[in-house]
């Protein structure tokens, strides 16, 4: 017998034995309790005074205080005045595969609970679909879409607002990002970028920067009692993105949609869709540690693959001029030095970014993709969503915008061997903008072309959705390490805080391993400023950020300048994994997560966010008893800028246990 079927059986028996907690339903109330598969995660679902609502404990810890459930329609008020209809239980119990997440496979069992309610006056039914497993809920809202019956009977609605909210217990901390709207705030017309900064364990009372709220993904620190993590899934061109609002003592957090100001001011602020419909997914991970926080798959785990992929799609490596070279670098000749850095280290792509229509042209864009593939490598081109969403002047422009010139642009770009594009600037989270996304997904399918977002929204599920879809940035990115000294400085507060939230819910294309010391062509001091970070660091990050196209931003010039073994080692970074574990680690202090990857090697990697060094105790039952190799720092000397990087081995105990130190700023790699 299968382990999948006993554990099946297991879970069955559990539901029998009262797994689903107790319940009870008149035509004016209702009250169940749900358990997740392990017991230890419990979510309330009550329906009072014609209000619904839901709490959520763990381990009989109080993790969300009771918080609204429901929304508010043009063909009804499903936030008041509800009745009792019917509710109905079962269990979900599925086995999926991916190519491009943190782990390639899962098996996803969770309760289901669908509750019926119906609102006075309104044309048609609501039902709560709320579904708990370990660590994970997951709710949404549906419609069905019965036969109308007469002329006037609803097949479709329009979302007003979402009166689902999020209270938590008063002592709870926060690690949030806050949200910005369009007005004046954004280099031409191009915000929310999702590029602002995230403050670690501020008070739940704390005003968000911009009086907008703050940006999915939302991590909160419940003290002692554990951790849990707010984000959404399932967006497409059915809804908008949302967002939530400033706490208010009273409700808490509410569920926002966009502002009028996003998108140039273009578009509705309220969602619609047909009948039958569903809202998006609601997710709320919970964990008494930050283990179940970082190796969520909830974003997945409730959604559906919406077209199959042209081709099988190849993961790698890119190298990409414009982080350090910046416009001047879209030219030729430029573009062959970094497609020579792309084949001498194995890679499979080079991104070549902004301007290269007006730079390069089309016809030498062709000369140089054939050049590429010569080299085996593969060419990725930028370019921008805008039509008259945005004013920014990069091109190629209005190439991207219509079904038509995405037509144009893709066919061409199939014709000479195109494999990804990099679409930017996109600034919203409204329907429509949700529709150019996907559009622009199905469209590149078609043409067998993957593709990267930037300037650009958080991701919600697409990786399982849309199988072409690689990453978004979605995050204040390591284009602000060039720019500002105050970001260069920062960088290891900001890469140790994205595996814990942003990261954790989707891939995230950060935009590569920084091997120059400085941020200069010359790579030299007294141009720009330096970098604050560790060689070993860098490196380590190709590990913690997860893209299955990861950036490795080498210079030419650092295939010459880079000791051995870190040019070695940078040949052999692996991007898609079977299997991603948390070890330990610290909301912007420091991370050490273990992968497996999908060549069944592993690696362990940490991440030093502080300028403290920090000695630790690993638990790496994966390399017990072995000798493995080992990346790590010097101790910084006096009159030292940068710790020297070193290769060693490292004895790890019969037992698993290993004892590091990673240097402030540095970096750590453990592997075979």
């Amino acid at each position: 017998m299968s382990n999948k079927i006993i554990y099946t059986l297991l879970i069955l028996c559990a539901c029998a034995q009262g797994m689903f907690g107790a319940s009870g339903s008149t035509a004016d109330s209702f009250q169940k309790t749900l358990l997740s598969p392990d017991g230890k995660l419990s979510v309330s679902i009550s329906l009072q005074s014609g209000s619904l609502s839901y709490s959520v404990s763990y381990d009989g810890k109080t993790m969300i205080e009771p918080s609204s459930l429901g929304l508010t329609t043009d063909m009804g008020d499903y936030s008041r005045g509800l009745t009792y209809v019917s509710d109905r239980e079962s269990l979900i119990d599925t086995t999926y595969t991916m190519r491009s997440t943190k782990q390639s496979s899962k098996h996803y069992v969770a309760k289901r609970l669908e509750l019926t309610v119906k609102a006075s006056g309104a044309k048609r039914d609501m039902t709560v679909v709320m579904q708990v497993s370990d660590n994970d809920i997951a709710y949404r809202y549906h419609f069905d879409g019965a036969p109308t019956t007469t002329k006037d009977e609803a097949g479709r609605v329009t979302i007003l607002s979402e009166t689902g909210s999020y209270r938590f217990p008063s002592h709870t901390t926060t690690f949030i990002c806050p949200q910005i709207d369009g007005d004046h705030k954004g280099w031409m017309s191009t915000k929310p970028s999702y590029e602002e900064e995230y403050q670690a364990d501020a008070p739940l009372t704390a005003p968000s920067m911009y009086g907008k709220g703050y940006t999915f993904p939302c991590l909160f620190h419940v003290g002692d009692d554990g951790w849990v993590l707010l984000s959404e899934t399932g967006v497409g061109s059915n809804y908008c993105g949302s967002h939530i609002s400033d706490y208010d003592p009273d409700k808490g957090y509410t569920i926002a949609f966009p502002d009028m100001t996003e998108n140039h001011g273009l578009g509705s602020t309220t969602p619609a869709m047909s009948l039958p419909g569903d809202t998006p997914w609601r997710t709320i991970t919970v964990g008494f540690t930050l283990k179940p926080i970082v190796e969520t798959t909830i974003a997945y785990d409730v959604v559906d693959e919406l077209y199959k992929a042209r081709e099988n799609y190849k993961p790698g490596r890119y190298t990409w001029s414009w982080l350090i070279w910046q416009d001047n670098s879209a030219n030729y000749d430029d573009q062959v030095q970094f497609i020579n850095t792309a084949a001498a280290m194995g890679y499979e792509y080079c991104l070549v970014d902004a301007l290269w229509d007006v730079q390069i042209g089309r016809e030498r864009i062709a000369d140089l993709s054939r050049y590429a593939q010569s080299k085996g490598v593969s060419l990725m081109l930028w370019y921008n969503s805008n039509g008259c969403s945005n004013d920014a002047p990069q091109g190629p422009r209005n190439g991207m915008n219509t079904s038509i010139a995405r037509e144009r642009e893709m066919a061409w770009m199939e014709s000479i061997g195109i494999k990804g594009i990099k679409v930017d600037f996109f600034g919203g989270d409204k329907q429509q903008t949700m529709q150019l996304y996907e559009d622009i997904l199905s469209d590149a399918n078609r043409h067998g072309i993957q593709v990267i977002f930037h300037g650009c929204t958080l991701p919600r599920g697409w990786e399982k959705m849309y199988p072409n879809f690689v990453a978004s940035e979605a995050v204040l990115a390591s284009e602000n390490v060039y720019f500002s000294e105050h970001h260069a400085k920062q960088q290891g507060f900001e890469l140790t805080m994205h595996p814990f939230c942003r990261n954790a819910v989707a891939s995230m294309d950060w935009g590569g391993c920084i091997m120059n010391h400085y941020m200069n062509k010359e790579d030299k001091a007294g141009k720009r400023h330096r970098r604050y970070t560790s060689d070993t660091f860098e490196m380590a990050s190709g590990i913690i950020n997860q893209s299955s196209i990861n950036c490795v931003d080498l210079q030419p010039s650092n295939l010459e300048s880079l000791p051995a073994f870190e040019l070695d080692f940078l040949r052999g970074l692996p991007t898609t994994w079977d299997k991603s574990e948390y070890l330990c680690g610290y909301p912007t202090k420091y991370i050490v997560m273990a992968r497996k990857s999908t060549g069944g090697k592993w690696y362990v990697a940490g991440l030093n966010g502080e300028q403290t060094a920090r000695s630790l105790t690993l638990s790496l039952p994966m390399f017990a008893g072995q000798t493995v190799a080992y990346y790590t720092d010097h101790p910084l000397k006096k009159g030292d800028l940068f710790p020297t990087p070193v290769k060693k081995t490292l004895k790890v105990g019969k037992d698993g246990k290993a004892k590091v130190s990673i240097q402030g700023m540095g970096g750590i790699i453990i592997c075979e």
